[in-house]
C-alpha cells in the first residue's frame, strides 16, 4: 500500500502538511518536489554529484554494512536557516537503540554542499510541514544527513541496518536523489505498535517521504544489484527537524 493522494490542493506542499498531520505519513511526488522547489534538471544534476564526495561511516562499518555519508547541523528559525558547529550526533534517548549511548561522529557537510541552493530550497520546504506538525516551535533544530549505500554481487546493501525505528524527532524525511543497478530498497512506515501505514519503493529521483516521527517507524529493505558484474547504488537525502536541543 502507498498512503498518498491525488493532490486537489494547487499546493501539494500544503496537501502532504495535512496528509502527514493525519495520517503520520505521506509521499510527495517527484513532480511535485520539482515543481514547489522551482528547480529543473540542470539543478538535480549538480545537487547529485556532492554524493560523489561523502566519507565512509564508520558505525555502519562495524555492523558490516558500505555505508557513505556526512553530517551537518542548522537552525531554523523565523523563515532563516542558519548553519551551527559542528557537533557529535547524538541518538536521543527514546529513539534508535542500537545507538543509545553513543556520541557518534561523522564528516561534516562540504562547504560546497552547504552552499548550495537546492539544499537550502529543501529545507525550507520542509520547514512547512514542520510547521504543520507543530505550529508552537520557533527554533527547529535541523540535521541534514547525505547516504549512499553501495553493494556488489551477491551481497545485500543495508540502507537501515538497525531495523524498523523511530528517529527521536519531529519531522523525518527522505529524498531520493538516485538508484542504479539496484533492486529493493522498499520503505516501510509502521504506527507505534507496528501495524503498517505504507509500503513504497522510491524509485523516482526528487520523491520525497515525510513522517510524523513522534508516532511512526521506518526502515528501508535491503538493495541488491540487478546485473551482478556492477554495484548496486541508492543515494538519499535524509533531514529531521526536532523542537528539541542537544
Amino acid at each position: 500500500m502507498v498512503l498518498c493522494e491525488k493532490w486537489k490542493d494547487a499546493d501539494p506542499v500544503a496537501a502532504a502538511a495535512r496528509l502527514v498531520t493525519k495520517t503520520g505519513v505521506a509521499v510527495l511526488p517527484s513532480l511535485d518536489v520539482t515543481r514547489s522547489l522551482g528547480v529543473g534538471r540542470e539543478e538535480w544534476t549538480r545537487f547529485a554529484r556532492h554524493w560523489r564526495d561523502l566519507a565512509p561511516d564508520p558505525y555502519a562499518a562495524e555492523l558490516g554494512v558500505r555505508r557513505l555519508r556526512r553530517y551537518g547541523r542548522y537552525s531554523f528559525r523565523d523563515g532563516v536557516l542558519r548553519p551551527l558547529p559542528k557537533l557529535a550526533f547524538v541518538q536521543p534517548e527514546d529513539s534508535n537503540p542500537l545507538y543509545i549511548g553513543k556520541d557518534r561522529e561523522f564528516a561534516s557537510l562540504t562547504d560546497a554542499f552547504t552552499a548550495d541552493p537546492l539544499l537550502h530550497k529543501v529545507i525550507t520546504l520542509l520547514a512547512r510541514v514542520a510547521a504543520a506538525l507543530d505550529g508552537d516551535v520557533a527554533d527547529w533544530n535541523v540535521k541534514v544527513h547525505p547516504f549512499r549505500i553501495r553493494c556488489c554481487g551477491d551481497q545485500d546493501g543495508h540502507p537501515t541496518p538497525e531495523g524498523l525505528h523511530r528517529d527521536g524527532v519531529t519531522l523525518v524525511s527522505s529524498l531520493l536523489i538516485g538508484r542504479r543497478n539496484a533492486i529493493g530498497g522498499e520503505s516501510t512506515v509502521c504506527d507505534l505498535e507496528g501495524r503498517r501505514l505504507l509500503a513504497t519503493t522510491l524509485a523516482e529521483p526528487g520523491t520525497l517521504m515525510l513522517g510524523d516521527d513522534r508516532r511512526t517507524l521506518h526502515r528501508v529493505s535491503p538493495i541488491r544489484p540487478i546485473d551482478a558484474s556492477g554495484p548496486a547504488q541508492r543515494d538519499v537525502l535524509v533531514i529531521t527537524f526536532a523542537s528539541a536541543w542537544p
